[in-house]
């Protein structure tokens, strides 16, 4: 049984930012790694607040998903968050490797900030859990639709996503990016609310 709550329990704070970094460190190793520093990060820049948490039977956290809106995002962190973590230099190029990847506030669609299942859970519902909990979000918000980008070598979200009226609208080339961050492509779904 998955239980779906707004937020995360702060006790699993490092547990919500090791299975972020589990889904997308792959992509992400270049620009957050090395591991133990991009967990540093991850455990201070998290927001509760802008997330949705799958957790079993125990209590133990099985899956997160985040999204972002006009006040911030799940996964942005701030400058201290990365100073922290990677000091003054190391905060210089990241940031700015990462605001080319994603600096986008979309006021129209809202925006999912990255959705992430442990492997022993993946198959169970708890993606389409997770999804339905963003997508009623968005609706209480007063969006009419709602929107992700997922990589190219990344199938089985995409076919996640379209199995839940996902439908793609965009394939965004990563040009020189694609070696920093290992994928070439990454296509926008929108799924409209009704």
């Amino acid at each position: 049984m998955v239980r779906v709550i707004r937020g995360f329990p702060e006790r699993q704070r490092a547990a919500a930012a090791r299975l972020y970094w589990e889904a997308f460190g792959g992509k992400l190793d270049t620009v957050l790694g090395p591991e133990n520093r991009a967990l540093v990060f991850l455990t201070r820049a998290l927001r509760a607040d802008h997330c949705f948490s799958a957790l079993d039977d125990d209590g133990t956290l099985i899956g997160i998903a985040g999204f972002k809106s006009p006040e911030g995002s799940f996964a942005g962190g701030s400058r201290s968050d990365m100073r922290a973590a990677y000091g003054r230099f190391g905060t210089g190029w990241r940031g700015f490797v990462l605001w080319l990847l994603s600096h986008e506030v979309d006021n129209h669609r809202f925006l999912i900030d990255g959705i992430a299942v442990t492997r022993a859970a993946r198959g169970q519902g708890v993606g389409t859990a997770l999804l339905d909990a963003l997508c009623t979000e968005a609706q209480r918000r007063g969006y009419g639709s709602i929107r992700l980008e997922v990589i190219d070598s990344n199938w089985r979200a995409r076919a996640l996503y379209e199995r839940q009226g996902f439908i793609a609208t965009r394939v965004e080339p990563m040009g020189p990016l694609r070696h920093l961050f290992g994928f070439s492509s990454a296509t926008t779904m929108v799924r409209p609310l009704a």
